[in-house]
């Protein structure tokens, strides 16, 4: 197969085949029924997709799915299956020449903008501009929501548990088997690693986004090994020779003088255990990492670990290290550390004080955060059903809004203020303080010049009047580009590797106020005078006058 064609075949693998003009509510066909039935074939419309509160109790979102939204707007077309389900599904009352509008529409008259995938985000300011014809601009809706949706929670819950561990701590993603579904689990692997975790246990992932893929055994390992008989070989070739070692023996006489140093009795230990370990050694000698807690981490997982750890390395090998999934994990990991302390000292390796432990079992960020406070010596936190599932959160809310038909600007009212629209098209700007750090992100209308650094801009509140100020922007960054124009892509989502990189240079403009757990400053999303006089001019013309009786 030509290099053309691998590469082709490698990125059709990375498309999700659901994601299809079909996967959709079925209001937005009847929708488009009414509207083509209505004569609105040639109408323009304008939607704003943004969410209207920030996730986890925090004061930062995210932004996350929109490489996913681009290759939706390439691929939609509707087949001939789509059209024969349709003509099945709908009324039988729907004129056939619908269908045969549906079947030749396409992006191709979509204008989509939209803030740098990555990018820290905040409620009210739009993720997604969508321009264009009413009827394919409607049937977007739901499909861009659900790309964006769990991809934004995704990221904003592994960019938060990033933050609470610490740069010192690796973050590796576990939680496909309790993730929801395949597609959910793909889609946790692919966005916790964006919001700043390192590895992931789910293979297929790791294939399609060439994300490092990490893992050791299970339990169930350890427990179908009974004795040492249960070995099945009791060599291994040593490292830089082909000089077979008498494995079996060496672990046996590392693990007598191990106890004398650590003060437990082999006869305390496992055999059955350390038959899995012995076994697992000699499958992966040089990737030697091992789950310690089967039966009781003091008196037999770490002696057993150890004693396998040192003969790998009479044998030309370094072992990883250890995993810890149950238990005290804070006093676990420090026994660990001290334990391979000792080791280190009395056979003079210095590496092996440094072996990585790795912490498992139901992690949520208060278990990091309560670590932390209990001075752990854990290397890395394997993070699986709080995270897959946003168990915090599960939903962001985001929403998709008309804002604009035919030139003339839209507003929905409600007695609910969080859920007026902020009408017409908009541009959005971030606006930095004299610190550096962002400042607050400014909403105008497209029509009103973009503010200037140095320059003093009036900034307010789309709905309380007296809540206003005046900022001096010492660097202004305007947050939308265009994507997708004329039927393609003309500006490429950056690779996966580069928008996780986006993701914590976005979070470093922020105050750490704002970033912090526990009562986080909110961060300020303001109108322009002008677009704020526009909304309320707009309100008073759409809402209703009541009468007294």
């Amino acid at each position: 197969m030509s290099s053309d064609k691998q590469n082709n075949v490698k990125e059709m693998a990375r498309q999700n085949g659901i994601v299809q003009p079909l996967l959709t509510d079925f209001y937005q066909i009847t929708m488009a029924y009414a509207y083509w039935k209505s004569g609105k074939v040639n109408d323009t419309a304008v939607f704003d997709l943004f969410f209207r509160t920030n996730p986890f109790h925090g004061e930062f979102t995210i932004f996350a799915g929109l490489e996913e939204c681009l290759k939706f707007l390439e691929n939609f077309y509707y087949s001939d299956s789509d059209i024969e389900y349709l003509k099945q599904t709908l009324p039988a009352t729907v004129e056939y020449e619908f269908y045969d509008y549906l079947k030749d529409l396409t992006c191709k008259d979509i204008k989509l903008s939209a803030i740098e995938e990555g990018s820290v985000v905040f409620p009210r300011v739009p993720l997604l501009r969508v321009e264009g014809p009413l009827i394919i601009a409607q049937l977007l809706e739901t499909t861009l929501l659900t790309l964006v949706n769990f991809a934004s929670l995704m990221a904003t819950n592994a960019a938060r548990y990033r933050m609470f561990a610490g740069k010192n701590v690796s973050l590796l993603e576990f939680g496909l088997r309790r993730a929801q579904g395949p597609d959910g689990g793909l889609s946790a692997s692919k966005y916790s690693y964006i919001g700043g975790f390192d590895g992931t246990s789910n293979v297929l992932a790791g294939k399609m986004f060439n994300i490092p893929v990490k893992g050791t055994h299970a339990h169930s390992f350890v427990t179908s090994f009974s004795t040492l008989d249960d070995i099945h070989s009791v060599s291994l070739r040593h490292a830089d020779c082909s000089r077979q070692c008498d494995f079996l023996k060496m672990v046996l006489e590392s693990r007598e003088r191990i106890s004398e140093i650590l003060d437990v009795s082999p006869d305390e230990a496992s055999d059955g255990e350390l038959a899995a370990l012995i076994s697992y050694a000699q499958a992966f000698p040089s990737g030697f990492m091992a789950l310690v807690d089967t039966y009781d981490v003091k008196r037999s997982g770490l002696l057993n670990f150890c004693a396998v750890a040192i003969a790998l390395n009479e044998c030309g090998y370094r072992a990883v290290g250890i995993r810890i999934d149950s238990g005290d994990l804070a006093y676990l990991s420090v026994l660990a550390r001290e334990t391979f302390k000792r080791v280190a000292e009395k056979f003079d390796l210095p590496w092996f004080a440094k072996l990585t432990i790795v912490a498992s079992n139901d992690i949520n960020e208060e278990t990091i955060l309560s670590l932390h406070e209990q001075g752990h010596s854990i290397d890395c936190f394997g993070i699986g059903t709080h995270l897959v599932t946003c168990q915090r959160q599960p939903a962001l809310g985001c929403v998709y809004k008309l804002v604009e038909i035919n030139g003339q600007p839209r507003i929905k009212l409600s007695q609910d203020v969080g859920k007026v629209t902020i009408p017409g098209n908009k541009e959005a700007y971030r606006l930095f303080g004299a610190d550096g750090h962002a400042l607050i992100d400014l909403l105008q209308r497209s029509s009103e010049p973009a503010p200037e650094v140095g320059q003093k801009v009036l900034c307010r509140h789309p709905f309380q009047e007296s809540k206003r100020a005046y900022v001096i922007p010492s660097k202004v960054e305007h947050l939308y580009k265009v994507y997708w124009n004329e039927g393609r892509i003309c500006t490429a989502p950056k690779p996966l590797a580069e928008v996780r990189d986006r993701v914590q240079s976005s979070l470093k403009t922020l105050r750490q106020d704002i970033k912090r757990s526990l009562n986080p400053t909110p961060y300020k999303v303001a109108v322009s005078d002008n677009l704020y006089n526009f909304i309320h001019d707009l309100w008073l013309q759409n809402a209703p006058i009541g009468e007294l009786f």
